[in-house]
């Protein structure tokens, strides 16, 4: 159990949370001030709040996971985020700020009719329930491994009081509890690191010598390999899910109308990228500065080891089992225990309630987001559009609380069904790639083709989503057809799904074009 001062901090900061939603909803009024803050919040507001949204605690654990167990492959991702950047700023920002809809999803019922905005929600919800589960999970592991605490509890709490600042304080509480959080959590990355090159003996020295020896700096193959996890292959995901992050996602979306102008939006944009990039690579280093750590320290990986083969083979198992199994496991296999491990057993009273805190504070902004996000979307492009048009602040305002309450359950039960994977970040990667890749395609398809019309635009997502599907699920097709399967990476299921929505619409859209050409002759 965690000693008094350590729950001390952490309940100061969770009530602290819970104020700040108190504190804003004297202003929420009206559904424009939930959703929107009036168009009053300054630009580097948002732009820690955008950044306190991307350094999730998938990031906060599944970043220095991945760098202990294989390399730093995964940096290239956040390589990609400046061109996604660029893209944003200058057509994605104006973009929506012109059409002053709430929802990202609006102008696609304009363009191509009411089917595409409801795919485009359907993939949006979908990808906010997995990313919050997945968000939730990795929360939950890392303070039962601190706390001893059971995971769904633990789900349970931390949702509570995200809904309860959520709900009162509406978009404008999210984003100033993200730039408190975004500097918690950088904060106690700077901590956590200091603590790993303190305790390994030699120091940084040590820590570069053992990770080149083991090539744990590297950023993977560079060779035009797309079967395997390669730098092109990370690079090319990256840039697509950013370009969907920026352009596509209500989260994003949602706070460039809380700018006070266009130019404060854009700014937002770029204060993200380049907070987050060095952040991301201070997670890199940690994950490498733990692994040189427990290679002088091997014998104190041993629980972590037992504890990753417990949970595997599951309670029934002998001991004589779980220590059989966890001698041959390898890194990779228990990369997102490691740090917190090494929180409950090296950091200091005091100073591990402040880094708990951190690792909530990692979770709760982009849960909370994801809510306030998909209560909006719920009430923008399904309740309204499908069943009641026209509600008053009163109505409108009830609709986005039951909304966040609804979102945050869901969110908290995907979280308990992903319980017992290996990688936190593998897992979203994977099913955001599933879900984004159509949804990027048909946005791109509506704003970059002035000539394509509905018909061309069903063609290429039906199109786009065959091959997402196949790209998905290939690997259920039997051995004695396994020429069937696909063979590219899993990463490159958002790349090639939006490409091929894109040019299979651009194709249809040709030949709608020589149909009537035809016929006016």
């Amino acid at each position: 159990m965690l000693p008094i001062a350590d729950v001390s901090v952490i309940l100061v900061y969770l009530a602290a949370m819970v104020y700040v939603g108190y504190f804003f909803s004297k202003r929420n009024k009206s559904e424009s001030q939930f959703t929107k803050a009036s168009g009053k919040i300054p630009g580097w507001a948002i732009g820690l709040s955008i950044y306190a949204t991307f350094l999730s605690s998938n990031t906060f654990l599944g970043v220095p996971g991945k760098a202990f167990g294989a390399d730093w492959n995964a940096f290239a991702f956040s390589l990609s985020m400046p061109l996604a950047a660029i893209i944003a700023a200058k057509y994605f920002v104006p973009f929506y700020r012109n059409t002053g809809e709430v929802s990202a999803y609006t102008n696609l019922e304009k363009r191509f009719g009411p089917w595409a905005r409801t795919y485009a929600v359907v993939c949006f919800i979908l990808t906010q329930i997995a990313r919050m589960g997945s968000i939730f999970f990795g929360l939950s592991l890392t303070l039962q491994a601190l706390t001893g605490y059971d995971m769904k509890m633990i789900m349970l709490v931390t949702g509570i009081c995200i809904v309860l600042y959520t709900v009162m304080g509406g978009i404008e509480a999210v984003i100033w509890t993200e730039v408190v959080q975004g500097i918690l959590k950088t904060a106690g990355a700077v901590l956590i690191l200091y603590l790993v090159i303190k305790n390994t003996g030699g120091g940084l020295g040590k820590i570069i010598v053992i990770g080149k020896g083991d090539h744990k700096f590297s950023l993977g193959s560079l060779n035009p390999d797309f079967t395997i996890s390669s730098f092109w292959v990370v690079l090319l995901y990256g840039f697509f899910i950013n370009l969907n992050n920026f352009g596509m996602d209500q989260n994003y979306v949602q706070r460039y109308h809380t700018a006070s102008t266009p130019r404060q939006a854009a700014r937002s944009i770029w204060l993200c990228v380049w907070i987050y990039i060095p952040a991301s690579f201070l997670f890199f280093v940690i994950g490498s500065c733990l692994y040189a750590y427990y290679q002088v320290h091997p014998q104190l990986l041993e629980p972590v080891r037992l504890q990753a083969a417990a949970e595997r083979l599951g309670s029934n198992a002998s001991p004589a089992a779980i220590t059989a199994l966890a001698a041959t496991l390898k890194p990779a296999d228990f990369g997102d225990k490691v740090m917190p491990h090494f929180m409950v057993t090296m950091i200091p009273t005091g100073l591990l309630g402040l880094i708990i805190s951190a690792i909530l504070s990692a979770g709760m902004s982009t849960i909370s987001s994801g809510m306030n996000a998909s209560a909006t979307v719920f009430a923008e492009d399904i309740y309204k559009r499908y069943f009641k048009k026209q509600l008053s602040d009163r109505e409108g305002l009830r609709l986005l609380h039951v909304g966040t309450v609804v979102f945050g359950l869901l969110g908290m039960f995907a979280g308990v069904l992903m319980i017992g994977i290996k990688s936190v970040l593998d897992i979203w990667w994977q099913l955001s790639g599933i879900f984004a890749g159509g949804m990027l395609g048909l946005f791109l398809l509506g704003i970059l083709s002035k000539k394509t019309g509905n018909v061309a635009a069903l063609g290429g997502t039906l199109t786009g989503l065959l091959v997402i599907l196949w790209m998905s699920f290939s690997y259920l097709i039997p051995d004695q057809y396994a020429f069937l399967r696909n063979p590219l990476h899993a990463n490159m299921i958002i790349v090639v799904g939006t490409l091929v929505i894109f040019l299979a619409g651009l194709l249809f859209t040709g030949k709608e074009s020589r149909k009537q050409a035809a016929g006016n002759n």
